[in-house]
């Protein structure tokens, strides 16, 4: 029997360049839109992930005691209005190495040259709550950066999300309305799309008789995305006649990191008030310019701080800004109401970490991981065994969100479980 070269078929129908769109979508079907219906009974559940690349200096981040009754270290004082809200986790890692090379894995567990040989590839967790949540929102998720990126966001297929690093672009995609002419050219788009996807179906139905067993079933699971993309290429249309919100901000200017990372804190928190999105991620880029914050060199030479105090003091307030910054995002959402009851902090859950454990030894153990809201029990520093025989993998404290945000799933990346201790209100 003649295997099927998927590489060529798609070569042939004439849309290789639809493959990372296609892949990334997953079918929607009767059991989806229950699970939705369930969700929709509940409270919303939102997620936010932020990251750097360069992690936190581990002795200024952990507290030096476990469970609630710790002194906040330096790098937590901002938050210290906060301590009961979230918490801090101690040894969580992936288990992997390589330094800056695999600082990618921070929301995935799994490095891309391994990807293929797993069921999901190195899809991150940002990105598998953006599937769940699909077309009932107009963006299943929202990726922004500033000044670089982390390459911090993945699909199930291998391709990066790219952030949009433009306050004006964000607030443009997310409340201004197009006029009718870019209207018209995004329907038209749409349109040559789904006639794209007829003639794939066609060119696969030719292909399918000719296959073997193992081979129809994989060319089963491309057809299944294949439908799945026309769902979703029908409610893109829908999304395109609805108007944008109205916010009550102003369109914003470009400008420093001192004033872009409050800005993008503030776009994203109206992102979730408005259902915009429930899921977003936040890269906070090796590129940010750190004489905004009065320092002298790049952020890249003070996390390569070979313990040399000025060195230290300089990527302290860099990181300390960054928190500062976290504690007023935390204030804004709990400043908000939630039209299902309590606030966005109630229903949001905020990760806040990097795939880098010491950015001066490149080590991508014990990686600094904090927690907040989501409707958990927080306040706490939770530390686990740092014995490799014992190690608890950081991917089963991703299967505890996912869990909480409604997927019905056990295993996500590495993991080998849910995360023990960490408790619902």
């Amino acid at each position: 029997m003649k295997s099927l070269n998927r590489r060529a078929f798609l070569q042939g129908a004439g849309v290789c360049l639809a493959l990372p769109f296609l892949d990334a979508m997953l079918p929607v079907g009767q059991a989806a839109s229950k699970a939705f219906a369930v969700a929709r009974a509940r409270a919303t559940k939102r997620l936010v992930c932020i990251g750097n690349p360069f992690g936190m200096i581990p002795e200024r981040f952990f507290p030096t005691k476990s469970g609630a009754d710790y002194a906040l270290p330096p790098l937590l004082k901002p938050l210290e209005a906060h301590r009961r809200d979230f918490t801090i986790f101690s040894n969580l890692d992936h288990g992997v190495t390589g330094g800056h090379r695999t600082a990618h894995t921070f929301l995935s567990g799994i490095r891309i040259k391994d990807a293929a040989m797993m069921p999901e590839g190195n899809i991150t967790i940002d990105q598998k709550a953006a599937e769940y949540v699909g077309v009932n929102t107009r963006f299943p998720s929202l990726n922004v950066s500033i000044n670089g990126n982390c390459e911090m966001c993945w699909t199930r297929t291998g391709v990066r999300v790219p952030p949009i690093n433009n306050p004006r672009k964000v607030f443009q995609a997310l409340f201004v309305d197009t006029n009718a002419k870019e209207k018209e050219r995004r329907a038209i788009a749409l349109d040559q799309h789904g006639s794209i996807l007829d003639a794939v179906m066609g060119e696969a139905r030719a292909f399918e008789r000719k296959l073997g067993l193992q081979d129809r079933q994989k060319l089963d699971e491309y057809l299944t995305s294949v439908r799945s993309v026309e769902k979703k290429l029908g409610m893109s249309k829908a999304w395109l006649d609805k108007p944008k919100p109205a916010v009550d901000m102003e369109m914003p200017k470009n400008g420093p990191f001192v004033e872009t990372l409050p800005l993008m804190y503030d776009l994203i928190a109206l992102a979730l008030q408005t259902d915009s999105t429930r899921v977003a991620a936040l890269e906070i880029g090796p590129g940010i310019k750190t004489t905004d914050l009065g320092l002298n060199t790049n952020y890249h030479k003070y996390s390569h701080h070979g313990k040399l105090p000025e060195l230290m003091e300089g990527l302290t307030i860099i990181e300390k800004y960054q928190m500062k910054h976290l504690s007023l995002f935390f204030d804004k959402l709990k400043a908000t109401e939630d039209p299902m009851g309590g606030t966005l902090f109630d229903h949001t859950m905020i990760i806040s970490g990097s795939g880098m454990g010491n950015g001066s030894s490149h080590s991508n153990k014990n990686l600094p991981v904090l927690l907040a809201g989501g409707g958990f029990e927080h306040g706490q520093h939770m530390a686990f065994p740092d014995a490799k025989a014992k190690r608890v993998p950081l991917c089963n404290l991703y299967v505890s969100l996912l869990q909480n945000f409604g997927l019905e799933i056990d295993q996500f990346g590495q993991s080998t479980g849910t995360l023990k201790g960490l408790d619902s209100k």
